[in-house]
């Protein structure tokens, strides 16, 4: 590749990501990847729009953890969290710490927090109303006495240090089987009859809509989980008057309202935006430009945000590999250290890379486009490797012969002989650019994996469908541009010839 080449790329990738990051950044609300972490999110990016404040919503994107770090590193302004989950898992503080503590701890860190928004929500867990009625269900120390269960937990609890291992501790629990999957897809297990106890929220529509048995939490191991909008300490210098609209959902939202909006969503199949804009309005007095948007322009937005991912660490991914790919072409020992180092990151899923980037690169674009290169790499340096390494070595004895420069050689005979290969193997990187980086929404770099998480939480198959689509039809879009290039780039004499497999 000449070097221009390389500096147009460059260019563009550097465009794509500083264009969206660098941007004059509106206030940021984000929310869990549960539907109440979504409604309340909402709710509180409309108090702010109420006030005149621009503000955007990166809803679904993950756990507590993620927010409270991207919250303490300044890349949201504001979340709805559960005090228990604050003090245990966050703060690490005893139960029952003094709320003066709390507060102090949570200034050395720069943020502020709000009063109780009035509901407690703590955890319990959950059985189907027939095996309760069988089995004589009503307290949790009750699972002890009947046969090994199998629980579907959330990924959150089973995972957490007041989560289930301190609860299995607490009641001498033995299941039979512990699996951990997404909250919504482990209530859809257990009315299914995949699983038999799960974890459920004591405002969650489900326990309503599925006709649920909660089971009392008789050894009080949960504590209370009222709900919290923590915020940037310097909201109140930003942004004064969203603050002061933020501050006056303080004990405004009891149980049965909570219940009730969750139920509007998972029942009725409200929208999040259209429940928690009406409660803005009805509750809290708050009347603020509608955010709604056509499918149309959801489209033509999640496509630009998918493609300026894809289209990124594929750039990216070739301007690392092709370079190295080369190099690896001519150490055959480095060729084998690199592939197999490159094999070996490609084993680890891309949900944990993911994870495992934030809290070294925050959330949006910037992990996600990172995670597509890592993911991209292996096959653009194994295509280079593969093309150069199994050209003709009389082609390259006649080119010595004419006494051509090595780099004049690569330019001019190495890389139109090895290209087949070569794009084979990009073609295979954008493919898998643009599959993998639907998982992008998860740390709020948008794109068609927004509506896919959406959908799944929300059991609703249009809503995959909105998102799932278009990345088909985008990786058919890419596969027959990388056709048509090849024809271009490809020499005429090597097109029939049959591909090396990448």
């Amino acid at each position: 590749m000449t070097r221009r080449v390389a500096s147009a790329f460059a260019l563009v990738v550097v465009s794509l990501v500083v264009a969206s990051e660098a941007s004059a950044r509106p206030l940021t609300v984000g929310s869990k990847a549960f539907t109440e972490g979504v409604v309340l999110g909402e709710v509180v990016a409309q108090a702010c729009r109420g006030a005149g404040s621009e503000v955007r919503h990166l809803r679904g994107l993950g756990g507590s953890v993620v927010l409270f770090r991207a919250l303490v590193a300044k890349e949201i302004d504001a979340y709805v969290e559960y005090t228990g989950t604050l003090e245990q898992e966050l703060l690490h503080l005893p139960r029952g710490a003094p709320e003066a503590d709390l507060r102090a701890k949570l200034a050395e860190l720069g943020i502020a927090v709000s009063r109780p928004l009035g509901f407690d929500n703590t955890y319990a867990l959950a059985v189907r109303e027939d095996l309760a009625t069988k089995e004589r269900l009503v307290r949790t120390s009750d699972l002890t006495r009947v046969r090994p269960l199998v629980f579907g937990l959330s990924h959150e609890i089973v995972g957490r240090a007041d989560g289930f291992e301190g609860l299995r501790r607490a009641y001498g629990l033995v299941p039979g089987e512990v699996r951990a999957m997404d909250h919504d897809v482990a209530e859809r297990a257990l009315v299914q009859g995949g699983v038999d106890v799960t974890d459920v929220y004591t405002t969650d529509a489900a326990i309503v809509a599925h006709g649920l048995r909660v089971l009392a939490d008789d050894r009080g191991y949960f504590p209370a989980y009222r709900a919290i909008v923590l915020y940037d300490a310097r909201l109140g210098e930003r942004a004064p008057a969203c603050l002061a609209k933020v501050l006056s959902m303080e004990g405004r939202i009891d149980a049965e309202t909570m219940r009730r909006m969750n139920a509007d969503v998972l029942v009725s199949r409200l929208s999040e935006d259209s429940v928690a804009h009406g409660f803005a309005e009805r509750a809290l007095g708050i009347v603020a430009p509608s955010t709604r948007d056509t499918l149309s322009g959801r489209l033509v937005r999640r496509t630009l945000e998918h493609v300026q991912l894809s289209l990124g660490g594929l750039l990216l991914a070739m301007l690392v590999g092709l370079p190295l790919g080369v190099v690896c072409s001519r150490r055959p020992k480095l060729a084998s250290i690199v592939l197999g180092i490159s094999g070996v990151v490609q084993t680890v899923p891309s949900l944990a890379l993911l994870v495992l980037l934030v809290p070294v690169l925050g959330i949006g674009t910037v992990p996600a486009v990172v995670a597509l290169v890592v993911y991209s790499l292996f096959p653009v340096v194994e295509g280079t490797v593969t093309g150069l390494t199994t050209i003709d070595p009389r082609l390259v004895e006649s080119a010595d012969l004419l006494g051509l420069p090595r780099a004049e050689r690569l330019r001019r005979v190495d890389l139109p002989l090895a290209s087949p290969s070569i794009v084979s193997g990009v073609r295979t990187a954008a493919v898998l650019s643009v599959g993998t980086a639907t998982l992008g929404a998860m740390v709020g770099a948008g794109g068609y994996g927004q509506p896919i998480l959406t959908g799944v939480r929300l059991e609703s198959a249009p809503t995959i469908l909105e998102g799932a689509v278009p990345a088909a039809l985008l990786s058919l879009l890419v596969l027959s541009v990388f056709r048509f290039a090849e024809r271009r780039i490809v020499p005429r004499g090597l097109v029939s010839h049959k591909e090396p497999r990448s």
